[in-house]
């Protein structure tokens, strides 16, 4: 019944992705390696451009009940604070179904899948257990919470045959809390204090982010022997002799010291040679000393060099590993530089390729054209040239995001997915996943389970993921959108192009915002050629260029124009620089009517989810009209109500304002680190 509804509600959906953002498939794999050295000669064009889905493994989908309560873990944290049932089972089902596809997602950053410590803590926000993946047990095995080796490995696969790359999340600055069941670390390993008062470089580096989270001494080069638990666990699992003689090989090889941060390097990177993890995402990369990130890079780049020699089948192209800091409170007004009171770190100078954007949330509320303007501005001619940035509006430790209310969710999709740089799509973010759950504490509120069942529902919901679904699937189209020259055409009503220029070829877009519904002439102001047949990704309408105009009939108000003609053989140069290989993804067709995603099973009381089911409170999964900004802030009203929605799930008609603001406050970030 589920699987129905959901499959009515989105098949006119599936239609509209397969017409409006369809893309020929590549010609031959000679080709693809051929046009892949592009991308090697421009990674960074290829991450600005690219859309990042960053999701919880654990709150995102059940595909595996049998794991839920693994390692005897009971359910008795805090509101959203004990495991939920999320799992890799469930991400790989939706990889396969196209969810991910249909987004125009080029890369997911999963949240760490190591082993976690199996008590739990309290640190002042209620009983807690490591679902999130930052308290590492064990960094040689997979979570049982989450799945197998074999489930890690399933969801990579499928991952490259559908042209999207995965990023680990790789946590190299602390070990996990120590409990009754869970040992500290060595002192020779770890430092259990002072905790970090960030006054300076010192006092951000050598100590722990919090109470009870022991900080690796990242920055010794003495010997350590492995900790006793450990060796113990090993033993019992019956892996201790293999798990001994890598490590004498890796050393013997590397002739490093073994100091704590190279076990550490050596076991993170074991995860890129054997599974092909396409880069990492550095958690706490201030917190450590920059030096360590760079040696890290080198090991992982020679073992994603190792995994495509084996692999040469599952390799999707010549693009190099890629690392992303995430350096708490950097933003590219900052430029290469980050102060620490004493001292300026270029983190890109330190093995780095982009940096997550702490900014972009609290800028996203001002002008979009002056946003767009010095975005684009810094990433092609100032400091951030050849360097790539990751935008948000809303994230998982960020508790003062672009919108916390979800009143404006059209508008948050528009800025973050039509904005120069990377763009972050944290998981509901699609959906307007609430950011607030009842009963709930801290960054809990940030944590809920993914609202399937808001999307089965229709209506709003709905409305609001197709709206994300044409612009991600514009946006992966068209390079030109994330790393392209922005130019401002036209100030009211909004209208402005990108132009991306590679080898010879050229990628160019034109937006035009608050156009109103109905019959509209929009000028092109010399973009477009006369007689240039365009497509408007956004309604599927199309029209010829005719006196430096295009007339087009549309219910939007927005317009995505590109040129309807296909100008490269191959959408591997044409889309992503990257040289995409076969896959489903490569041919451009959805895989599935079913693109809604999954319903998940989970287990556990309501209170463990916030008390307000799978992320909604009342008789209705879906908020009430008033919940929807009008035209004040850019966005026409949608009629809602109670039950399925009397209206089509392609209602909605988005009206984006250069210059309206949201209803909502926004706070810049401090410069305090999360603890996660």
């Amino acid at each position: 019944m589920t699987i129905a509804i959901r499959a009515i509600a989105l098949v006119g959906l599936g239609a509209w992705v397969l017409s409006a953002c369809n893309q020929p498939a590549p010609n031959s794999d000679a080709r693809s390696r051929d046009l892949g050295s592009a991308g090697a000669a421009d990674p960074a064009g290829f991450w600005n451009s690219a859309t990042v889905y960053f999701l919880l493994t654990d709150r995102f989908h059940n595909g595996d009940p049998g794991n839920d309560r693994a390692l005897g873990r009971a359910q008795d944290g805090a509101v959203l604070r004990s495991f939920q049932g999320g799992d890799l089972a469930g991400v790989l089902r939706n990889l396969e179904e196209g969810y991910f596809d249909s987004l125009g997602v080029d890369a997911i950053w999963m949240t760490p899948f190591v082993e976690q410590i199996r008590g739990s803590v309290d640190e002042g926000t209620g009983k807690t257990y490591g679902y999130h993946g930052y308290w590492t047990r064990d960094w040689t095995a997979v979570e049982p919470a989450l799945g197998t080796r074999e489930n890690l490995s399933a969801l990579v696969d499928a991952a490259h045959r559908h042209g999207i790359r995965v990023l680990m999340d790789a946590v190299i600055n602390h070990t996990g809390p120590v409990t009754p069941q869970d040992p500290q670390w060595p002192n020779d390993w770890v430092r259990t204090g002072p905790r970090c008062a960030y006054r300076d470089y010192t006092t951000t580096v050598d100590c722990t982010l919090v109470d009870n989270l022991p900080d690796v001494r990242t920055e010794r080069d003495d010997p350590v022997d492995l900790p006793p638990f450990l060796i113990e666990k090993w033993r019992r699992e019956g892996r201790l002799d293999q798990e001994r003689a890598a490590l004498d090989a890796f050393f013997a090889r590397t002739a490093y010291p073994r100091a704590p941060r190279y076990y550490l390097i050596k076991w993170l990177t074991d995860w890129v040679r054997g599974f092909g993890f396409d880069g990492y995402r550095m958690d706490t990369a201030k917190h450590f000393g920059e030096a360590v990130s760079a040696e890290l890079k080198r090991e992982a780049e020679r073992a994603f060099a190792d995994w495509k020699q084996a692999h040469p089948a599952q390799v999707l192209d010549r693009l190099p590993f890629y690392l992303m800091g995430e350096v708490y409170g950097w933003e590219p007004s900052q430029g290469r530089a980050y102060h620490f009171g004493d001292r300026t770190v270029d983190f890109f100078a330190h093995g780095y390729d982009g940096l997550i954007n702490f900014g972009f949330k609290r800028e996203a509320a001002g002008s979009l054209d002056d946003l767009f303007t010095r975005y684009s501005a810094a990433l092609r001619e100032g400091p951030l040239r050849g360097v790539a940035i990751l935008n948000y509006v809303s994230s998982h430790d960020d508790g003062s995001p672009y919108d916390l209310d979800r009143r404006d969710p059209l508008s948050a999709g528009t800025r973050l997915l039509l904005a120069p740089g990377g763009a972050q799509v944290y998981y509901g973010d699609e959906l307007a996943r609430p950011l607030k759950v009842e009963g709930a504490a801290g960054d809990a509120h940030l944590r809920s389970f993914m609202n399937w069942t808001d999307l089965e529902s229709g209506g709003s919901t709905a409305e609001i993921l197709r709206h994300w679904r044409k612009l991600g699937q514009f946006r992966r189209a068209h390079p030109a959108v994330g790393a392209g020259e922005h130019r401002r055409l036209q100030a009211e009503p909004y209208i402005f192009s990108r132009a991306l220029e590679r080898n010879g070829l050229v990628d160019r877009v034109l937006v035009a915002m608050d156009q109103g519904e109905g019959s509209k002439a929009i000028r092109v102001f010399g973009v477009f050629p006369d007689g240039a047949e365009l497509m408007d990704a956004y309604s599927g309408a199309s029209g010829t260029v005719t006196n430096g105009a295009i007339a087009l009939t549309t219910e939007f108000g927005l317009v995505l124009l590109s040129e309807r003609r296909r100008v490269y053989e191959d959408r591997s140069v044409d889309l992503r620089f990257g040289g995409r290989r076969g896959g489903r993804r490569a041919g451009g067709a959805m895989p599935s009517a079913r693109l809604g995603g999954p319903a998940p099973a989970r287990s556990g009381p309501a209170s463990a989810r916030g008390r307000r089911g799978r992320g909604r409170s009342g008789p209705s999964p879906r908020r009430s009209g008033s919940d929807i900004p009008n035209a004040r802030v850019g966005f026409k009203r949608v009629s809602k109500g109670h039950g399925r929605s009397s209206l089509p799930v392609d209602h909605v008609r988005p009206r984006v304002s250069a210059t309206s603001l949201p209803g909502t406050s926004h706070v810049a970030p401090g410069s305090a680190a999360s603890p996660y």
